[in-house]
């Protein structure tokens, strides 16, 4: 199944919405766990999340800029910019997951 990239920024100043928002956003992962390959934030430099990064294994492309456009985040207006690529896995064996919690 092929892969993509979800990329979002957040908006300057947001730090609030994301953390209101978070429940929400857990959930909507939790939902989608099955097509989830990996996720989590960026962060500033000083440890602070500054956006979100998601690898999806989907049919198309569509499906994946569905799931973006219902992430609460998104819905909340967090985001500055999203992109969805898709993407080909080329290194690396895989990675532990973490917990969403």
């Amino acid at each position: 199944m092929p892969l993509y990239v979800i990329i979002a920024i957040d908006r300057p100043g947001r730090l609030d919405v994301r953390k209101m928002t978070r429940p929400k956003h857990l959930e909507h992962l939790e939902n989608l766990g099955h097509c989830i390959v990996t996720a989590g934030p960026f962060t500033s430099d000083d440890g602070t999340p500054c956006g979100s990064m998601l690898v999806i294994e989907a049919n198309n492309l569509e499906e994946v800029e569905s799931m973006a456009a219902n992430d609460p985040y998104t819905i909340a207006g967090l985001f500055e910019s999203v992109t969805v690529r898709p993407w080909k896995h080329i290194v690396g064996s895989g990675l532990k997951a973490m917990s969403l919690k």
